[in-house]
């Protein structure tokens, strides 16, 4: 993928409640790279990933993808919110194609697209298979292939694998490291897991608490592929610890 660039400068939010979530978010991502935000709860993450998947306007700033201005203007991102959202009245074919669908492109086409993505996300044989009779792993990888088959170059993942077990949930890292890897699409990340962050990520940016606003920068300079054991290693866990001090300063911040 050759596009897919991420342009927020200024960028704040204050919703109707008074409640003040962003303040003067200034943040790049270039096409093909990945991106992860970590930062306290409540300090905007998700916010942000809402702006820019065009369904909240934010309040100041400005928001482009690709030099094109998304504010309110929903389908320039392929997003996928917290929960798998998955409609339990579609089997699971059905719920893959169902960003196509409302994109109205070729219907056959993006089924038959479909069919050939889910041995690679792990699910062959369940294309028949209602969501109730998935595996909470296997309803996150067909959320993320939903994801992956709406045709944009910018992917926005929030918290995909927060209600897993950490055994699934680190499975869940190293397959999506390699599913990206196939494509390179832009991917921002949201995400609490700091070591998460680290193994799928080129860049991690830390936020401050509420309201909240990029405190940190670091680069994930670790080649890839990243396996599990990398935690362990002294390069890793002096990037872990850098980021933890960002937080804690962050935290501090809000105080």
């Amino acid at each position: 993928m050759s596009d897919g660039h991420i342009a927020l400068a200024g960028l704040g939010h204050r919703f109707d409640n008074g409640l003040v979530a962003l303040r003067e978010v200034d943040l790049a991502v270039a096409p093909g790279e990945f991106v992860s935000i970590v930062g306290p709860s409540g300090c905007g993450k998700s916010t942000i990933l809402r702006i820019l998947a065009g369904v909240l306007a934010p309040s100041a700033g400005q928001v482009s993808i690709d030099g094109v201005d998304v504010r309110g203007r929903p389908g320039s991102a392929a997003y996928m919110a917290q929960k798998d959202l998955l409609l339990p009245w579609r089997r699971a074919i059905d719920n893959a194609v169902l960003g196509s669908e409302l994109d109205r492109t070729d219907e056959a086409a993006a089924r038959e697209r479909a069919l050939a993505w889910f041995e690679r996300f792990g699910l062959a044989g369940f294309e028949r298979a209602w969501p109730h009779e998935l595996s909470g792993g296997m309803r996150q990888r067909l959320a993320l292939l939903r994801t992956f088959l709406f045709r944009r170059d910018v992917l926005l993942l929030d918290e995909p694998f927060g209600a897993l077990d950490a055994i699934t949930r680190q499975d869940m890292v190293t397959w999506l490291a390699e599913v990206w890897a196939a494509d390179r699409r832009t991917a921002l990340l949201v995400t609490h897991d700091v070591e998460e962050a680290l193994l799928l990520s080129d860049r991690v940016e830390v936020m401050s608490g509420r309201p909240g606003t990029i405190i940190d920068s670091v680069a994930v300079p670790l080649e890839r592929p990243r396996p599990a054991e990398l935690v362990t290693e002294p390069e890793f866990v002096a990037l872990r610890a850098r980021i933890l001090r960002s937080l804690r300063s962050g935290h501090a911040l809000a105080h």
